[in-house]
This record gives C-alpha cells, structure tokens and sequence, in this order.
C-alpha cells in the first residue's frame, strides 16, 4: 500500500471514528430536572422522595424518548426510567447478591465464568422483575451478564 494510499485510509477511519462517537453522544442527553416534562418530572418527584438525585438525561429508545433519573437511595443506586407521558417503565436497583434467590445466584455466578461480580442489580419493566443483572471484572476487563428472575436464560438481552 502507497503512502497516499494508507493517508486515505487513516482519514476515512478517523472520519467514520468521530460520526460514530458524535452519535453515541447524541443518543443520551444530560437534563436539568426542570428541562423535563411536566409528567415525567411529577413521577420522578415521587418514585425519588429520600433519594440523592444523581443526575437526569434522556434519549431516543425504540423511537420514543425517554426519561432517566440516576439515584442513590440507603447507599445503593437505583435508576428510573419514565416515558414521556409519565408512566415508569423501568427500574433498574442495586441488590446484594446474597438477596437474590438461590437459583438467580448461581445463574450469574456460572455465567460470570470466574470473573470477579462487581454489582448486581434487579431489572424491573412494567412492574414486573425481568432479569438480574451482575457486572463483572475479570484482571481490567469489564463485562455484564444477565440471567432471568429464576436464574435462566434470557430469550433475549434485557
């Protein structure tokens, strides 16, 4: 490959690499609580009362916005999500690992495959607990694995 040849190349991945982390950024917006819609601000003024407002944003999901508030509640984080019209939609909290049900204990600890679990948390949607979720670290290399409320697989990635 010429020396041109490998400029080019070099520009049109720098290129491709800066729309790509321009788009990443667009995708999640930092809010202030008072930039959120008056329904979405009232259930987050609700499901947040004892808790420590970490932060607010939003972004675009399945083509409909929606809205996010980081918290820490009794030491632990919990993070909501509402949609636009006011309806929490998910919930997504810190648990010990001891708390879980034996069955979802053992169903992360297997898929961690030997990775140190960091944090687990329980994914709630719709009211309903969906999946457990435990990030893990193994040497400087992050991962997230996910089992369902009985400790399974999942159908697909929550």
């Amino acid at each position: 490959m010429t020396i041109v040849a490998k400029g080019i190349v070099t520009s049109v991945v720098a290129v491709i690499g800066f729309a790509w982390v321009g788009r990443l950024q667009a995708q999640e917006q930092k809010l202030q609580r008072s930039q959120l819609p008056a329904a979405v601000r009232s259930t987050l003024d609700r499901e947040t009362q004892g808790a420590a407002i970490k932060g607010y944003a939003t972004e675009r999901e399945h083509g409909r916005r929606v809205y996010e508030a980081e918290t820490v509640v009794d030491g632990h984080t919990r993070d909501l999500q509402v949609a636009e019209d006011g309806t929490l939609t998910e919930i997504e909290e810190e648990v010990a690992l001891a708390s879980l049900p034996a069955p979802a204990q053992a169903g992360l600890t297997a898929k961690a495959a030997g990775a140190k679990i960091t944090k687990v948390e329980s994914l709630t949607k719709g009211g309903k607990l969906v999946a457990y979720e435990a990030a893990t670290l193994r040497g400087a290399k992050k991962g997230e694995v996910q089992v369902g409320p009985s400790g399974g697989a999942l159908a697909h990635a929550e």
